[in-house]
């Protein structure tokens, strides 16, 4: 390669500035510095990001953590959550005209011939002393229903998977905004120096039956310094690449190293002022501490018996959504102030009669352990749990419903249901009301900003005023959207 090219190649723009500086003068270099600094708006420049922003919280928060048990695909409320008896009296008949008017559906269904009616696979049963309706699916989940609050009435404009998600956590359908996990470790900063304050763990059904992805964006940190996004723990012996010392390695030879890389980044970093150099020293750090804290918390064959037996057999095996739920909790317990699980397998267009059963058995027991087991250790008052998906599914058939192994729900985003537990949302509570067919919102409609701005407000957060600028605009999780929806805090 041309040593000229090579050179313009690795040029940076704070670089080019500086290179200039003799020329147009320290003033004129100064003053341009300055003006970039303002439009990257990042009042965490040169912090390590260990304190809350200034002013941060905005009010006492009721929490100060959170774990998203997200099931990627959509599961469908029609069969799980928005009990509707009136259903079955509708079985195979055509949902009306009037009723789908306006609709947006996947490219699908969108087209199809008919829309017959497909009432819930399982009978619901009442659970807990809220009378809580739930699927018989799920009685795990009944066995804490008067420890969550049901959402039935949520609404989102995504009718595909990917752009749903990330509406769900970055506030837009688009990529490239900073996530949940990403904003909350921003503002309100770390409770530990030992563990990384957002942590994600991906799982799947054992059949791997669904083909989605799980992107690196949906825990990124965006325009945020890139210390605030998600660290990604595999299952397995090496949950974080490269995190081990090379064979025949010292420790304190290690410690050395780093400490003479720091002083070098930090020369480098006085030189040009780009935040993500003080990240690259706050991550070596981190990964150094991790070397002795991560083996211990994976452990989990630690915990007493009775404790891997509430969270089920699944608990053993490596990689599966039981087993890290239980690492949540240690993670939470260790510090780590945001965990995101992401489960994989609701996508059901053609499995929906014998896939839901066993997803469902996948992830009843375990994420109802954690709800019970944050409990008795006093950590739920003070975590939010939030069981969320992209969408739900719809109430008429996809697919032939002869064929047992043909026929499923497609996506639907006009309304479906999430469920809350712990930071100050209302135990035993269930809000909203969908109409007599499970197809619209007929009461107290929450959109995914509403749930967002929600979920901050809990952790003492005003949406409309955690904001980061960037490219010339404030921008914050909600968008310019969003409201705190009082009746279920």
């Amino acid at each position: 390669m041309n040593p000229i090219h090579e050179l313009n190649q690795q040029l940076t723009r704070r670089m080019l500035l500086q290179g200039f500086g003799h020329g147009i003068g320290l003033a004129a270099i100064a003053q341009l510095l300055g003006e970039e600094a303002a439009a990257a708006g990042s009042p965490r420049d040169g912090d390590n990001g260990s304190d809350p922003l200034p002013g941060l919280p905005h009010f006492p928060p009721k929490a100060k953590r959170m774990i998203v048990l997200w099931q990627g695909g959509g599961p469908s409320h029609v069969d799980l959550f928005d009990h509707k008896p009136g259903l079955e009296a509708l079985r195979m008949q055509d949902l009306p005209e009037s009723v789908r008017k306006g609709t947006r559906l996947s490219t699908m269904t969108a087209s199809q011939g008919s829309y017959k009616i497909l009432p819930p696979l399982k009978p619901f049963k009442q659970y807990g002393e809220c009378g809580r309706w739930l699927s018989e699916l799920l009685p795990h989940t009944g066995g804490v229903a008067d420890d969550i609050c049901l959402v039935r009435s949520m609404h989102t404009e995504a009718v595909n998977h990917a752009p749903g998600v990330t509406l769900f956590m970055t506030g837009s359908q688009i990529p490239g905004r900073p996530s949940l996990g990403a904003w909350m470790t921003y503002g309100l900063g770390t409770l530990t120096s030992e563990l990384p304050s957002f942590v994600v763990m991906t799982s799947s059904d054992v059949g791997k039956t669904c083909g989605q992805l799980f992107f690196d964006y949906y825990w990124g940190s965006g325009f945020l310094p890139s210390k605030y996004q998600g660290v990604r723990f595999r299952s397995g012996t090496d949950p974080v690449l490269y995190l081990r010392d090379p064979q025949g390695l010292p420790r304190e030879l290690r410690r050395a190293a780093l400490d003479d890389l720091a002083e070098l980044n930090r020369q480098h970093l006085s030189t040009y002022g780009d935040p993500e150099i003080d990240t690259r020293i706050s991550q070596y750090e981190m990964a150094f501490r991790m070397q002795t804290s991560v083996p211990d918390l994976l452990e989990v064959e630690q915990e007493p018996e009775h404790v891997l037996e509430m969270y089920g057999p699944d608990v053993k095996r490596p990689g599966s959504f039981a087993r890290n739920c239980l690492i949540a909790r240690r993670l939470l317990e260790r510090g780590t102030r945001f965990v995101q699980l992401m489960h994989s397998g609701w996508d059901q267009h053609n499995n929906l009669s014998f896939q839901l059963a066993e997803q469902c058995k996948d992830t009843d027991q375990p994420a109802a352990a954690l709800v019970r087991d944050l409990k008795q250790r006093g950590m739920l008052e003070d975590t939010i749990v939030l069981w969320g998906t992209e969408f739900g599914r719809t109430v008429f058939v996809q697919g032939d419903v002869n064929n047992p192994r043909g026929h499923g729900r497609d996506h639907f985003g006009k309304c479906y249901s999430v469920w809350l537990a712990g930071g100050g949302f209302r135990p035993g509570h269930s809000y909203g009301e969908t109409d007599e067919f499970c197809y619209s919102v007929a009461k107290d409609p929450v959109h995914v900003h509403d749930l967002q701005a929600t979920i901050l407000n809990q952790l003492g957060i005003d949406h409309e005023r955690l904001t980061f600028r960037y490219q010339g605009r404030d921008f914050r999780l909600t968008d310019v959207h969003g409201k705190v929806v009082e009746g279920i805090v």
